[in-house]
């Protein structure tokens, strides 16, 4: 039902401005795509909650991940810490360097074998989130992959 879809959704991405990192022009670039990609299309349902559409806060407090999330009936914190996810962000951050060099210097083949790759971590970085937020918000693939890389935005200051 596409009236339960519109509640189950987040309606606003906002990202704390001093947590974020200073970024290169592609870095930026993705950041900006993944709210818009996000906000376009999302599934989003914080565990009692009650109904959305929702807003998400997204900063870095003593470190760790802050996720504020609200609507009209109020607020709830989680807090993620983000030494799981340290591997697979710097294998993310690695691989969207060379991903970025590739574009501007390979051939198309080369190209697509480090994309390749670059979804393969982006998809674990992904997985991950949906695990460490099990039984508090759900959320599809999709989202997951939108919201890995506004956390990779966040990571790269910390």
């Amino acid at each position: 039902m596409s009236d339960d879809r519109s509640r189950r959704r987040l309606q606003a991405v906002e990202i704390d401005e001093e947590s974020l990192a200073p970024a290169s022009r592609d870095v930026e670039h993705e950041r900006q795509v993944a709210i818009f990609d996000l906000l376009e299309e999302n599934h989003f349902d914080p565990a009692g909650m009650g109904e959305g559409p929702y807003t998400l806060r997204m900063a870095l407090v003593d470190g760790r991940l802050a996720l504020d999330i609200s609507n009209t009936e109020g607020e709830r914190r989680h807090l993620l810490s983000l030494t799981p996810f340290k591997a697979v962000i710097r294998d993310y951050f690695m691989i969207c360097e060379s991903y970025y060099e590739a574009i501007r210097n390979a051939t198309p083949s080369q190209i697509e074998a480090i994309d390749m790759g670059r979804r393969g971590i982006h998809n674990e970085g992904s997985e991950r989130l949906r695990e460490r937020l099990a039984g508090k918000v759900e959320f599809d693939h999709d989202t997951a992959r939108r919201l890995f890389t506004l956390i990779c935005a966040l990571y790269r200051h910390s």
